[in-house]
């Protein structure tokens, strides 16, 4: 660990020591034979690293399956720049409480190599299958899982971890090809030189922030951001997002008007008119989390501009300017923004779930509309993990990851903590009903404060779940439940029902 004379960094390390010691499981013992329930894992990125980690230290067989080579453990912090960096707090980005932070913003290479740690210390190295994509996902005649083909065994629970981001998206826009400059997506920027030329970042979502921490290091000219969307910008700061993310109702409320004023007066102060219209709400949309921008906007090394792309000219892209709160498409000032380097912050395709069997995409009940938003209520056994979000405020690489990992074997061990398909269903129901006066939908914006209050619902609401509590919140205790489970088993046994996995 780095050394630092920051009394902060020291209390931040205790901490993180104090985590580690007290709620990461014990890896297994080298080639150890682990049990049932066996759980497949789809996708070796951080999320499907995590999972199996978790899986693995309570004991239970997995095996994970990468449609990639070694190159790509870590999943997208695998594939972006090495300028590239974590823009929340570390401390909302334990995806296991082992993970080890040496500083409170680390780069690109800090969280693989943390990840890859990871992944070692859980002897995850002989559970991994590279190389192996996963096409078919479709059940046995005694209702256990077959990942593509039967050569690949059989799991009793599937763990879908392949993420929100797959390939760049690269859109053609009319004209590129006279530009004479240079066109680069914003994940393909390590090599590339911008130094004293002037830059245009296509897109003002997360994938600009890539091109910001690129533009930054490389001393660039001057950076033009031509933003089509109304985005919200918070600070980096870890009060703020904490604060945010703590919305438990997950959509705006009577009371959304007080962060979104003081962000309007002290965060972008002199550059007001680059914050949405009062009519955008802070908590319907994923926000951009980025202080330097409006420094840099003010120091005059950046413009934020508004509008739509009209297609690319020799020197630079025809960009139609609208005034703050003009929709999309609609009227206004025509120029040529001049630039000799393009970076396309166009994001990156989501990857598909298709392999899920075809019962788990029926309508109403589709992702992200599933239970907790992770489980398809026609297959308690299947967690789609981390990959069926669409906006939120909160972090993707948080403790949720062996909460959502942690119920999955609860369902799997102990029969009467599943949920039925009506239940499921009916909560799903419930919640949409509960947002329905939510813009952004009752699943497709969520913070972390209402994530965990889905969470302790479902527990609460199932007494048969209770003993599982600590366990299920963090990881430790799962012994006396185990035993009282193994006593509910010889009775149901001695009833003809069925058992649950020892």
């Amino acid at each position: 660990m780095a050394q630092s004379n920051n009394p902060f960094l020291w209390i931040y390390y205790l901490i993180q020591w104090v985590l580690d010691k007290v709620l990461s499981p014990t890896p297994p013992p080298p080639h150890a034979q682990l049990s049932r329930p066996r759980i497949a894992i789809i996708g070796a990125g951080l999320t499907g690293v995590a999972s199996a980690s978790h899986c693995v230290g309570h004991g239970f067989d997995v095996v994970i399956f990468e449609a990639g080579p070694r190159e790509h453990l870590g999943g997208i912090w695998s594939k972006v720049n090495n300028t590239s960096g974590l823009q929340i707090h570390s401390i909302m980005y334990r995806f296991h409480p082992s993970v080890k932070w040496q500083k409170g913003y680390p780069d690109r290479k800090q969280i693989v190599s943390q990840i890859t740690e990871l992944w070692k210390r859980y002897g995850l190295q002989e559970r991994t299958r590279f190389n192996t994509k996963v096409t078919l996902v479709r059940q046995d005649a005694q209702k256990r899982w077959i990942i593509n083909n039967p050569s690949q065994g059989r799991f009793d629970g599937v763990i879908a971890a392949i993420g929100s981001c797959g390939d760049p998206k690269m859109p053609h826009i009319p004209g590129q090809e006279k530009f004479k400059g240079e066109i680069y997506h914003s994940s393909k920027l390590d090599g590339k030189d911008a130094k004293g030329k002037k830059v245009l970042v296509v897109g003002g979502g997360a994938s600009a922030v890539e091109a910001l921490e690129f533009v930054a290091h490389e001393n660039a000219a001057k950076t033009s951001i031509l933003a089509r969307s109304e985005k919200w910008i918070i600070p980096r700061n870890p009060v703020v997002d904490v604060l945010l993310s703590l919305n438990v109702f997950g959509q705006e409320t009577l009371f959304s008007w007080v962060p979104e004023l003081l962000l309007r007066r002290f965060f972008y102060r002199d550059l007001n008119d680059l914050s949405p219209p009062n009519n955008k709400g802070i908590f319907t949309d994923t926000p951009m989390v980025n202080t330097d921008v409006l420094d840099q906007v003010r120091s005059g090394k950046a413009e934020w501009l508004r509008g739509d792309i009209e297609g690319f000219e020799e020197n630079g892209i025809r960009f139609n300017h609208r005034a703050k709160g003009v929709p999309k498409g609609g009227p206004g000032r025509e120029s040529v923004v001049e630039g000799d380097l393009v970076i396309m912050a166009t994001g990156y395709q989501r990857p598909s779930l298709s392999f899920l069997p075809d019962d788990v995409f029926k309508p109403p009940y589709h992702p992200p509309s599933w239970y907790l938003q992770t489980f398809p209520p026609e297959h308690v056994d299947i967690c789609a993990n981390n990959c069926t979000y669409v906006n939120a405020i909160g972090t993707v690489g948080n403790y949720h990851i062996g909460i959502y990992t942690r119920f999955l074997l609860m369902f799997l061990v102990d029969p009467l903590t599943r949920p039925h398909e009506r239940g499921m269903k009916l909560w799903i129901d419930m919640t949409t009903w509960f947002k329905s006066k939510s813009p952004a939908g009752a699943f497709d914006f969520f913070t972390y404060g209402e994530l965990l209050y889905w969470f302790l619902f479902v527990v609460l609401i199932n007494p048969f779940r209770w003993k599982w509590a600590f366990f299920v919140f963090f990881g430790i205790g799962d012994a006396l439940p185990m035993k009282v489970v193994k006593q509910e088993d010889k009775l149901r046994n001695g009833l003809g029902m069925n058992k649950s996995y020892e």
